[in-house]
């Protein structure tokens, strides 16, 4: 038996997943445990987790592997910083000492954070390296369904690579193109976030979410001045508009010139429908620049497969225009296509790369519904509720889904605490908030004064599998909520003049289909087809719901506020439950009504987490 732990770090979403014989058994990001969101830092707890996940001590692992390369990324930041002199000096003086005492020398920083964990773990050889983008491929191939596929990453950065192509085989995989830093479809996006006020490397959601509610009229200036793009989707960046290469922020004063506006101040200055005309332009920049890419790729090589990863991917919009494009037969998206998938995708690379393991295949894939996190039993969430004074009933789950089903039917809003935790960035209906799609009002009320943030932020549907082609134009599987589909005309509600006139963020109150809740401005939502036989009881659930009212579809988002992570401990979940207007919460076999719980143990909650 060979057991591979494969580790990301130091960057953004820390996380551990483990490899036994090449099945993945367990895998989790560092935030869910340590509470910090996008956590950096070296993923002690996640490693535990997985540990503890397979029964074993970390010096019973037979290799450990890093997601990327340090010298080579060491390499680019060196000739980056001369390249770029001697503006960006300020950045070098802060950054060279961090990397000359510490990650330079990554390989005996992992051995003594290794050996906290576990005394007994004494063998450095036994830690090896994987390159950035190869452990992205490799974690987007090596679990989906194909023999063959093409292969494309696209993020921020790695060591140099921003962009790569790959060929999969069987049980190979080898790059055979890259676009080097600093030419960055991820980063160029991440300008667009900075610019308009969120946080980079986490307010990309915003972006895309805040796009449909303006016009791309900036399309056209943003490829005129910021982005060459070739026919066959390559691309370079005019960097004099940029300070990501060597300085503090992402756009200079000259970027701002460009577009006649300073830099939003997040929080403090209102969203106008200039900055959505400004999500919706780079967003459509993405997806001309992606499917430039796509079809190229699909006319140079006869494979009729296409699987993807890197940040980029989670563009879910532009993953859908891949889709409807129809230029592949079939694409696979890594649910965890940020940097937390590359440990993952480090383990997977060695097993196959390295050691020359062939692969398992599976219909579907190998993520196992991505549900590769931490469960909890029975016996220890009733444990758990009486040291919380929770007030709860426990039912048998066939009682259970049906009220749930009824309570739902009812306008309630319920957290759902079920079987494994995530694994990925979306909350796929094992730690989810959930609601009644058909409401015209949910929409508002979740993002307010459940989740606490901004109104704009669209919810995604969960649908049962076998009805998604009746409410979406969709025919295919989107288990892992990364394609966007519209809703089918039949229960479209079409827009007078008046509506379409309208400020953006007005269109919210505008009733767009028979499920608001889910249906963006665009008519489109972000899909997740639910499988009994990743999820039964959340498909037992959908079924029952659609049972009571012919809508086998519910609002799905991901159990946290804004700026938490995702909850992870039963202990998480009552304090969320707590903290907002979640009316119920349910926890495997246990429900909670909120009017049975003791006043005294509502918390001021949306203050305890810094905002994202």
């Amino acid at each position: 038996m060979t057991r591979i732990l494969g580790i990301s770090a130091f960057y953004h979403d820390s996380a551990a997943a483990i490899v036994v014989d090449g099945k993945i058994t367990a895998a989790a990001q560092e935030e869910r445990f340590s509470r910090i969101k996008h956590d950096a830092r070296f993923p002690v707890n996640a490693i535990k987790y997985v540990l503890e996940e397979n029964k074993i001590k970390l010096s019973e692992v037979d290799y450990i592997v890093f997601f990327e390369k340090p010298f080579l990324k060491f390499e680019r930041l060196l000739e980056t910083y001369l390249a770029f002199a001697p503006s960006g000096f300020k950045s070098f003086s802060m950054s060279m000492p961090i990397w000359l005492r510490e990650k330079l020398f990554q390989k005996k920083l992992i051995f003594d954070e290794l050996q906290n964990i576990d005394e007994d773990f004494k063998d450095i050889k036994k830690i090896k390296f994987s390159e950035h983008h190869y452990s992205h491929a490799a974690s987007a191939f090596f679990p989906s369904p194909f023999k063959e596929a093409i292969v494309l990453t696209l993020d921020g950065v790695g060591e140099w690579a921003t962009t790569t192509v790959s060929i999969g085989k069987e049980n190979s995989l080898e790059i055979i193109k890259e676009i080097h830093f600093p030419h960055s479809l991820g980063l160029l996006y991440s300008a667009f976030t900075y610019y308009t006020g969120f946080k980079v490397n986490s307010g990309e959601y915003k972006l895309m979410g805040l796009a449909p509610y303006g016009n791309p009229i900036y399309k056209d200036t943003i490829l005129k001045n910021l982005i060459d793009v070739k026919e066959d989707g390559s691309f370079r960046l005019d960097m004099s508009y940029f300070n990501y290469a060597t300085g503090l922020t992402m756009t200079n004063k000259k970027f701002s010139n460009l577009f006649g506006q300073k830099k939003r101040k997040p929080e403090t200055e209102q969203l106008t429908q200039f900055h959505m005309d400004i999500a919706a332009s780079i967003q459509a920049v993405t997806e001309e620049i992606v499917l430039k890419l796509t079809r190229d790729l699909a006319k140079e090589h006869n494979i009729k497969n296409l699987c993807m990863a890197g940040g980029v991917a989670l563009n879910c919009v532009a993953n859908g225009k891949i889709l409807k494009d129809n230029v592949f037969e079939n694409i696979w998206i890594q649910p965890a296509a940020g940097d937390a998938g590359g440990s993952l995708g480090a383990a997977l690379a060695y097993w196959h790369r390295e050691l020359k393991k062939p692969r398992i295949y599976n219909s579907s894939d190998n993520m196992m519904g991505s549900y590769l996190g931490p469960k909890y039993q029975n016996d220890q969430i009733e444990n758990e509720l009486k040291e919380l004074k929770g007030v709860y009933r426990k039912l048998d789950d066939g009682n259970l889904t049906k009220e749930v089903a009824s309570l739902l039917n009812n306008q309630k809003t319920i957290g759902w605490f079920q079987g494994r935790m995530e694994f990925g960035p979306r909350a796929l209906g094992g730690r989810s908030i959930l609601a009644d799609p058909r409401s015209e009002k949910m929409q508002k009320v979740l993002n307010l004064k459940v989740k606490f943030r901004e109104s704009f932020r669209p919810f995604a549907p969960s649908v049962l599998r076998e009805d998604v082609e009746k409410w979406f134009d969709l025919k295919c599987d989107s288990p892992y909520m990364l394609l966007v589909a519209e809703v089918n005309k039949s229960l479209q509600i079409p827009m007078n003049e008046s509506q379409k006139n309208l400020f953006g963020i007005d269109k919210l109150n505008v009733k767009r289909s028979s499920i608001p809740a889910v249906t963006h401005v665009d008519y489109t939502a972000r899909v997740q087809t639910v499988h009994k036989e990743t999820n039964p009881k959340y498909y037992d659930l959908l079924n029952e719901f659609k049972k009571l009212t012919n809508c086998p579809v519910l609002v799905n988002t991901s159990f946290n506020i804004r700026g938490e992570p995702i909850v992870n401990t039963i202990k998480d979940a009552f304090k969320c439950f707590m903290g907002t207007d979640l009316d119920i919460l349910v926890c495997e076999n246990f429900i909670l009504y909120k009017e049975d719980q003791d006043k005294k143990l509502a918390i001021d909650y949306k203050n305890n987490f810094e905002l994202d």
